[in-house]
């Protein structure tokens, strides 16, 4: 069960260079020494890093030089290090770069809430409709149509009746023929909307290539014609500064009510993010995650700050892990798993819990202080995890809650029935043991009140997370 090793040339997820940037120029102040001349000088690498980035130049100057303002203007305090400070201006500034008053959703909507998705080709738009739709559904309860109104790319209206047809939302779409073009697919989506009493239409626009004057005309017309009480710019945050200078055309044309980044687990880059509410003008409402229909959130300024400068995102993970457990039938003793007593049956409830919580990378990334994991999270293999899965799925039941009367032969044979080899038993067996272990002594440090920084750092040196075994050693 050989661990996975990423290809050098892989590129981190979004926004993973600038928090490993942000931490690198954090620890230049862990003395508490603060003058000028090294504010200044941090500055100039905080501003280079942003470049590098892509973000936009303009926005780079002004977030450091703001930075540098309230580093040389706060207070020293003798309890916070030098080095918290910064990261503190840090993120009061990411903050203040991002956040908006303006909700989500558009306030006091029609009946049905329409929403109009606009962008260019390639950017995600039909996808992100049908994510839109199952979040509209899950959190806020509301019925919504899909109305296929992208009658330029060949395929995107079957793309978006198999979307809904898997995520149980119904789609409004017709085949081509006379009299079939977006404005009217859009007048009778929402005549439906209305007569079926639906709560939200989501209307999926057609893209370009590139902003021209024939695109903009029919996302006009089709505007026109439903009276969207929101537009949203669907923007590839892979592209950078072109997708900033996207949303300038957009926003020239279309009264736009915000946008949807997609593609945020993907990009090394990530300066759309920073750069498109300040330069557009309009506030990122909703972020696309990730491949599955549940990689939307919500954007919250804070959560996404905090991601960036690697204090994680606890609420994010809780959030993930309730949704992953409110399907989840299962109950799992917690007290009973802390003292070490854990069965193989326990392991594969896990798993499985951890798959519907999306990638182990993605999951992991949310926990405080993984930025500096970073070498141990670029191992990080899913199909590591199905491996493991595969194998304690061929034991038996009385072998998934008593694995100490795993024999040989027993060996073998659960060996032939996952496919794999008998050292792939014997090692997950051994981390299987090697966890019970970890799980006792995690309880002990959380009881004895011993610092989050320590227990990374111990963390760190074993090369392993308590929990997930199996995975390669540093």
């Amino acid at each position: 069960m050989p661990g996975y090793n990423a290809s050098p040339n892989q590129e981190p997820p979004m926004l993973e260079q600038l928090q490993k940037s942000f931490q690198k120029i954090a620890d230049r102040f862990k003395s508490g020494r603060m003058t000028e001349a090294d504010v200044q000088e941090g500055m100039r690498e905080v501003r280079r890093a942003l470049l590098e980035a892509d973000v936009n130049i303009q926005v780079a100057k002004e977030f450091t030089q703001k930075v540098g303002e309230r580093l040389l203007s706060a207070d020293r305090l003798k309890t916070v290090t030098g080095a918290q400070q910064v990261i503190a201006a840090f993120h009061a500034e990411l903050v203040t770069l991002m956040r908006s008053d303006e909700p989500a959703l558009p306030k006091n909507p029609g009946h049905p809430m329409v929403l109009l998705l606009a962008g260019l080709q390639g950017a995600g738009k039909t996808t992100t409709a049908a994510k839109l739709g199952l979040w509209m559904r899950k959190r806020q309860n509301r019925k919504v149509l899909l109305a296929a109104c992208d009658l330029q790319r060949p395929g995107a209206v079957e793309q978006l009746r198999q979307l809904g047809k898997q995520l149980d939302l119904a789609v409004h779409a017709e085949d081509a023929g006379p009299g079939v073009d977006p404005v009217g697919v859009a007048r009778r989506a929402l005549q439906r909307a209305k007569d079926e009493h639906f709560d939200a239409l989501v209307v999926d626009s057609a893209g370009r290539l590139h902003v021209d004057a024939e695109l903009m005309d029919e996302i006009d017309a089709v505007a026109r014609e439903t009276r969207p009480d929101a537009t949203y710019l669907v923007l590839d945050a892979m592209t950078g500064q072109d997708a900033v200078e996207s949303a300038r055309a957009f926003g020239e044309r279309l009264a736009l009510h915000g946008l949807i980044l997609t593609k945020m687990d993907g990009d090394a880059r990530g300066g759309a993010a920073l750069s498109a509410r300040q330069v557009t003008g309009k506030p990122i409402c909703f972020l696309g995650t990730g491949e599955k229909s549940s990689d939307l959130e919500e954007f919250d300024a804070d959560r996404v700050a905090s991601r960036i400068l690697d204090l994680g995102d606890v609420v994010g993970l809780v959030e993930t892990a309730q949704e992953a457990l409110e399907e989840q039938t299962a109950v799992v003793d917690y007290q009973r798993l802390m003292s070490g007593k854990l069965t193989m049956q326990d392991l594969l409830d896990q798993f499985k819990t951890l798959q519907k919580m999306g990638s182990i990378r993605k999951v992991m990334g949310m926990m405080p202080g993984m930025g500096k994991m970073s070498g141990l999270l670029e191992q990080v293999d899913d199909g590591q995890i199905r491996r493991m899965e595969a194998i304690i799925l061929s034991m038996t039941a009385a072998e998934r809650l008593h694995p100490e009367i795993l024999d040989g032969n027993r060996r073998k044979r659960i060996a032939r029935g996952a496919g794999s080899e008998v050292a792939d038993v014997n090692r997950l067996y051994k981390s299987f043991q090697e966890m019970q272990k970890q799980m006792k002594s995690m309880s002990g440090l959380m009881s004895g009140g011993r610092s989050k920084k320590r227990m990374l750092k111990d963390l760190e040196k074993r090369g392993r997370l308590p929990g997930l075994p199996g995975f390669p050693t540093a």
